[in-house]
């Protein structure tokens, strides 16, 4: 069970971006929200990912935001910073940034648009994990960079002493379990549906955007699976699915759905950054109505 000693924690948080209501980087809101989330139950923090707006933050902004969340978590919690992009180049130079920075991990994505073939895709990662001396979470999330990381790739790049894991957006369970049980690695799931489901066959956790609301609960599902009650697990993963729901299958990125509820909380979050807009009112009323079902179950 490859759960047992995972590279970065077992509960970690794909952590929205805070801007100002001007849409700038707001620093002091960062530090508060990982420091929330961490007391919360989060073992680390994914910075700079698809739910952290990577796309539309500058080079300059991801590695201050590392700086700042670094000072606010310590060694609480593990960073793990986004820095894939579809330039192999690039993807390096964010690599030695976020090194220098203070990331404890890199998570990866697949070179989207392009679509690199698979000996290609191989290739990229490669160079990436072998200049900097930082540990490599892969993100295959072929839905969205319409290149999937076959199996057999996995496989190869296992093989890396510095590619570690994989955060799972695949949505095929059975692959995932080929290649975490033929190699060593970690295997976080990317969707938050299977978080217990993916646990309890040996994965070795999971990277949630939900996780940005219900820190604490997402978190429970784990431990009490780990202390032996699955049935207890079973209902907790079964109370948060129609939150799940709403936030990450109804039609808006998870992005907007968590920054949404993060406001209307109280909590640091800001704008999205275009092209994405706002909840409307409606989708904001949804939303609030499926966290307040499960908060007071």
């Amino acid at each position: 069970m490859t759960h047992t000693h995972p590279p970065f924690g077992r509960a970690l948080c794909a952590m929205i971006t805070p801007f100002t209501a001007s849409g700038a980087l707001d620093l002091d809101g960062a530090q508060r929200l990982a420091d929330r989330l961490v007391t919360e139950g989060c073992d680390g923090l994914v910075l700079s990912g698809t739910t952290g707006e990577s796309p539309t933050t500058s080079d300059a902004e991801k590695a201050a935001l590392i700086r700042a969340v670094r000072e606010a978590v310590g060694e609480r919690a593990s960073l793990v910073a986004g820095v894939g992009t579809f330039d192999t180049r690039h993807t390096v130079e964010l690599a030695l940034e976020a090194e220098k920075s203070g990331a404890d991990g890199l998570l990866v994505v697949s070179p989207y648009y392009s679509k690199p073939p698979q000996d290609a895709l191989e290739a990229h990662f490669r160079e990436i994990a072998d200049a900097s001396g930082l540990p490599v979470l892969l993100y295959d999330i072929p839905g969205r960079t319409g290149t999937r990381i076959e199996p057999d790739t996995m496989i190869r790049l296992a093989e890396h002493p510095r590619i570690v894991g994989v955060k799972d957006c695949s949505y095929d369970f059975l692959a995932a379990q080929k290649v975490f049980f033929r190699t060593d690695l970690a295997y976080y799931a990317g969707c938050e549906e299977h978080n217990l489901a993916l646990y309890a066959v040996g994965g070795a956790g999971y990277i949630s955007t939900v996780a940005n609301v219900i820190p604490r609960h997402l978190r429970a599902v784990l431990d009490a699976f780990e202390a032996g009650d699955t049935a207890q697990a079973a209902r907790l993963q079964q109370q948060a699915t129609e939150l799940i729901e709403s936030m990450m299958a109804a039609g808006l990125p998870g992005t907007v759905t968590a920054k949404s509820l993060l406001n209307g909380l109280g909590l640091p979050a800001g704008p999205v950054r275009a092209p994405l807009r706002p909840a409307d009112r409606e989708a904001a009323s949804r939303l609030r109505t499926a966290y307040d079902r499960l908060t007071a179950a």
